[in-house]
């Protein structure tokens, strides 16, 4: 009988505990339709998507990315589309306080009708918009987006100027640049329903914009504060209890009172386990969840992943000029990457799948960094989260790059809400290392003859409306919701001034658009290299999608309209010419234009290593591509790895040995990134392409500290009783070599041989198992089963064996062939 009155007891407080109904989003992403708003006839559409997206899968046009498709596809962005949906919504979320419809990204000019009430028009598609629809909904609803073509606004401001800014329209219009056409990338300005939209719900109270921020980090203790924002009518702080999770485990209980809508509820981590770069440690991520409790019921719940480290852009003057580099919990990291566009022209393409395996790329190659450039996107959330997850961290750029943008009072309220929406958005991620104002607009007007022809009134106009968005309202945004530095603009200098060789970050394009030979990449090293890069071919599997033919055609006009950089042809010709054999067949100069790029850009990449602590990072342009190209990228468009990929890989590892030859000596750095020193035995091997040893010298007890670049071997070519265009040395330290050549690719006198080739099928693919009697320069390994190679583009050195995995789902592997520089040699 005392069990049956407990129950009751138990009951009857239960059923007297106040009730509260957690906030409700839902994605409206069913039941879409578009058209063009001048025709009749509906189709279906995706959402979130874009139009372009939607002609296509409804085989309305042909696709974009074939032959020159593009061209006969401008109309598109002439024109004005609409899109629209129904949905219900039951009584019991109309009985709800607070109904809004939450935009998080229409592209771009908009007018939003909900029941025929226009309730919304947007001027920018970085940006979110919410509107209270409370008075509005009905059980059965009808949304309906129009999309006027951006040319419509561009002109009206354009008109309002009594003068024309560099670079067309697109200056103007808040979107992603890149879709206006680049030198890399069509033209395709795309409109749509970019980011979901979102029915939001919620009665008495809810919780927004967690920022977990840092007070004090070291080995002993974290000191932390959640602050967030209680959205409320009416807020009665004695009834509220804020509790604080890390790792699911109850770590802090508050009753915190305070004025306004900001809530800060302080708590410790002690021995915290810190985020580092995946290649120094763990990307350590803690999950740190805020629950918003009344009487004992919750009300909301917000969660997030937050590593916990220090970073610092540190540019201080010195002997030489001003450093830049980044310090990473007190330690100053060597950066290494590339620079990160968008991965489709329609965004909507874009699956996480992509996202996990392109950034597995980047850790593959051992890179650290990836520089968001300005004329894309502010990325989607998986791609932080990711980035958090696999230790990479991020430069983020804002949105600006290559133009000179209005300064209009709605133009700069407009860069305000977008800069204070995305800083707010990304500020908790452990990734994001740096904000950059914008990408090559202060080099432009300095240097790109911008300012030719205009009036000194004129001048100081439009340089004034930079330094009102780069100089103060970005900057002051960042400082106030963020702890993370902001550099104005990247370069700091354009390569016509001295100082960019001496002071912040540089963009070195003497190399390809100036065609200075590669070696200027070794002979003017800055401080930090943040763009340089250099053409080549995509993929035999990109050229044959391009052509829809299986011959490997480069001169179709189809194909010729994937270059889209005016002289890419010639300039790939001219510097192929100075350093490799110029190859007759298609096939092989495909493969060749990769062969150069590689050898260019991580001769770069090296060079800056072995500066190190002078240089502190490398990013080359660019790591990935937007649509099957020629292009600057190391990955292209389908995911295949380009040569450069393969090297850079090599060239990026925390330990490197790398060669170099001036004035007749080798010289052998030691480059470690790694937070522990070695002390090892070093040793030199000359061979001759047969495997015949000519030379050889050891060195005992050779140290290479820790975080360091190091000379640790010099050896004088000019005495040694050797063809320098027969050998290849090894030279070797630990578990680490590097082979060096003492002539250009081209003069080597490579010899013609077999590989001998054994595959064994494997759970995963293919082993494959290579042999030569003669060494075997930049061999390529390559099929048109879709798999990945564990390395390609390797030197097979004579009398050697190397094994090589291939990843793929194919169940035969009876077309591989292989390719080698030495074929190619007359």
């Amino acid at each position: 009988m005392k069990y049956s009155l407990i129950a009751i007891l138990l009951l009857l407080l239960t059923s007297c505990e106040a009730k509260h109904d957690l906030p409700i989003a839902t994605a409206l992403q069913d039941n879409w339709q578009f058209k063009a708003v001048n025709d009749s006839i509906w189709h279906v559409a995706t959402v979130p998507g874009n139009v372009h997206a939607d002609l296509l899968d409804n085989k309305l046009i042909e696709h974009p990315f074939i032959g020159a498709n593009e061209d006969s596809l401008q109309w598109i962005s002439e024109t004005d589309w609409e899109y629209k949906t129904t949905f219900s919504v039951p009584n019991e979320t109309l009985s709800k306080k607070h109904i809004a419809l939450n935009f998080e990204g229409l592209d771009t000019y908009a007018s939003v009708f909900l029941n025929d009430s226009l309730i919304l028009k947007t001027d920018n598609a970085f940006r979110a918009f919410s509107v209270n629809v409370k008075s509005v909904l009905k059980p059965q609803n009808k949304l309906r987006i129009v999309f006027e073509h951006t040319s419509i606004s561009e002109e009206q401001e354009k008109a309002k100027l009594g003068y024309q800014l560099p670079e067309g329209n697109r200056i103007f219009t808040r979107k992603a640049q890149f879709q206006y056409g680049w030198d890399w990338g069509p033209e395709l300005n795309t409109s749509g329903i970019w980011r979901p939209i979102m029915l939001e719900t919620w009665n008495d109270l809810r919780l927004e914009d967690l920022t977990i921020k840092q007070r004090l980090l070291n080995d002993s203790i974290a000191d932390m504060t959640a602050t967030f924002d209680i959205k409320s009518e009416v807020i009665k702080d004695k009834e509220l209890v804020y509790e604080v999770y890390v790792n699911d485990v109850l770590h802090t209980t508050s009753k915190v009172v305070q004025k306004g809508h900001t809530r800060t509820v302080p708590f410790q981590i002690k021995s915290p386990k810190l985020w580092w770069p995946h290649n120094l440690g763990d990307p350590y991520l803690y999950t740190i969840k805020m629950v918003l409790k009344r009487n004992n019921s919750i009300i909301d719940s917000v969660s997030i992943k937050k590593g916990l480290r220090t970073i610092a852009l540190v540019t201080e003057n010195d002997t030489r000029g001003e450093s830049f580099y980044f310090k990473v919990n007190g330690v100053p990291v060597y950066m290494k990457g590339a620079n990160y566009i968008p991965q489709n022209s329609m965004q909507n393409k874009v699956t996480d799948a992509h996202y996990e395996k392109l950034l597995d790329d980047v850790v593959d190659a051992n890179m650290n960094m990836l520089r968001v450039w300005g004329g894309g996107i502010y990325e989607n959330d998986i791609f932080y989260d990711l980035c958090d997850e696999k230790g990479i961290l991020i430069w983020q750029d804002f949105m600006f790059a290559c133009a000179m943008y209005p300064g209009d009072q709605s133009f700069l309220e407009n860069v305000q809400d977008e800069a204070t929406q995305n800083i707010k958005r990304l500020r908790n991620h452990a990734s994001i290392a740096l904000w950059c104002g914008n990408n090559e607009n202060s080099e432009g007007w300095h240097r790109w003859g911008w300012q030719a022809n205009r009036s000194d009134e004129e001048k100081d106009e439009i340089w004034n409306n930079y330094l009102k968005v780069f100089d103060s309202i970005l900057p002051k945004t960042v400082n106030e919701f963020t702890d993370a530095p902001y550099w104005e603009s990247s370069p700091k200098y354009g390569r016509g001034n001295p100082k960019y060789q001496f002071e912040g970050d540089a963009h070195d394009w003497w190399i390809w658009h100036d065609a200075y030979p590669f070696e200027h990449l070794e002979d003017n090293v800055p401080r930090f290299m943040s763009e340089f890069g250099f053409q080549a071919f995509p993929s035999y599997e990109a050229i044959r999608y391009i052509n829809q033919s299986d011959s490997l055609e480069i001169t179709s006009e189809g194909f010729k309209n994937h270059q889209k950089h005016v002289r890419g042809f010639q300039l790939i010709d001219a510097y192929m010419k100075r350093d490799f054999p110029v190859p007759d067949t298609a096939e092989d100069y495909i493969y060749l234009s990769q062969i150069l790029q590689a050898y260019g850009i991580t001769k770069g990449i090296e060079a800056h290593r072995r500066a190190k602590p002078y240089n502190m990072g490398t990013l080359y342009w660019q790591l990935n591509d937007c649509w099957p190209s020629v292009s600057w990228s190391s990955i292209d468009f389908f995911g295949n790895w380009k040569a450069l990929h393969y090297k850079a890989k090599t060239s990026f590892e925390n330990v490197l040995i790398s060669n170099t030859v001036e004035n007749d000596t080798l010289k052998t750095y030691g480059i470690n990134d790694s937070l522990t020193g070695f002390d090892d035995t070093f040793t030199y091997i000359i061979t001759d392409f047969d495997g015949k040893v000519i030379g050889t010298g050891t060195t005992m007890n050779t140290q290479l500290n820790a975080n360091s670049s190091q000379l640790i071997h010099t050896l004088d070519v000019a005495n040694l009783n050797i063809n320098k265009d027969e050998v290849v040395v090894a030279t070797m330290f630990a578990n680490f070599h590097s082979y060096a050549y003492l002539v250009k690719p081209k003069d080597l006198k490579l010899k013609k041989g077999a590989i001998k080739k054994t595959i064994s099928k494997t759970s995963n693919g293919f082993e494959i198992k290579l042999e030569s009697t003669t060494l075997q320069k930049d061999v390529f390994l390559y099929t048109k089963s879709k798999g990945h190679f564990s390395d390609n583009y390797f030197d097979l050195m004579p009398n050697e064996t190397i094994i090589i995995e291939f990843k793929t789902q194919e169940g035969s592997l009876d077309d591989l062939k292989i390719k080698t520089l030495n074929d190619l040699m007359d």
